[in-house]
């Protein structure tokens, strides 16, 4: 069981490296990437100095050029999230292939032991294709999965290719909700 455990979190490490490969040839190097990378950092950043100052003052038309930036923003937000999505779907097709091959490899094995039983909802992947109605068992699929998040997760930090935090912090992606300034501007 512990080799079993150990040959996923090598097999979550590999696809993760081979997945951040992949992005990197179809997203990450390509100049449209980068150009729009650069232009919501700078947005952010700009975003972030006039919200400041404008703690301070309450001119009508700071407030509108902060809002037309911020529209800048979510509008740049979207195209690199469109950038992001088109190789995000080709990459997804071949990692199905692979996550296939090697949940066949270790259908029935339990791989792993929890030290807590799963809710309900989570059961259906923690206990996929085990024997028993012992619910602290683990498949290969939550195991790898739990190790892809969490390695994919620090590989982009190391790598520097996730999302600035001044772009985190305006929360302006691609399926993110829209504001309540935004939302009342459609109800006008």
């Amino acid at each position: 069981m512990l080799s079993d455990s150990i040959l996923i979190i090598f097999i979550a490490l590999f696809t993760a490296l081979l997945s951040e490969g992949f992005s990197w040839l179809l997203i990450y190097r390509t100049e449209k990437y980068k150009r729009l990378q650069a232009e919501i950092e700078r947005q952010s950043k700009k975003i972030e100095k006039q919200k400041e100052s404008l703690a301070d003052a309450s001119d009508k038309n700071h407030k509108k050029r902060l809002e037309r930036q911020e529209e800048k923003l979510k509008l740049n937000n979207r195209e690199l999230s469109m950038v992001k999505m088109k190789s995000m779907f080709t990459i997804s097709f071949a990692f199905m292939a692979l996550l296939s091959m090697f949940n066949s490899i270790f259908e029935g094995r339990v791989v792993a032991k929890l030290p807590f039983e799963p809710i309900s909802w989570i059961r259906g992947i923690s206990h996929r294709n085990l024997n028993g109605e012992d619910y602290t068992d683990c498949s290969f699929l939550f195991l790898y999965i739990l190790s892809t998040m969490s390695i994919r997760q620090n590989l982009q930090k190391i790598l520097g290719v996730e999302p600035s935090r001044a772009a985190n912090k305006m929360g302006n992606g691609f399926f993110t909700p829209p504001t309540q300034s935004g939302s009342s501007a459609f109800m006008k």
